[in-house]
């Protein structure tokens, strides 16, 4: 029983430290496509959640799209 706990513990740690790095990676992938689409639709730099509604969705559209082809 020890022994099974113990490699419980080392699962849930190892997790714990993969997580943040496997997240990052995700926010680095938004962060590109949501720079591309800046640029691509000739926008000034804003943070996304500061934009309207429609331009949200306009993105949202924009990036299952290119997504979609990648």
């Amino acid at each position: 029983m020890h022994s099974l706990f113990k490699n419980f513990a080392l699962l849930l740690l190892a997790a714990a430290i993969a997580s943040p790095v496997a997240m990052t990676g995700c926010r680095s992938d938004d962060t590109v496509y949501y720079n591309q689409w800046e640029h691509d639709t000739h926008r000034e730099h804003l943070d996304l959640n500061k934009r309207s509604e429609a331009e949200r969705q306009e993105y949202a559209e924009w990036l299952r799209s290119h997504r979609d082809h990648h």
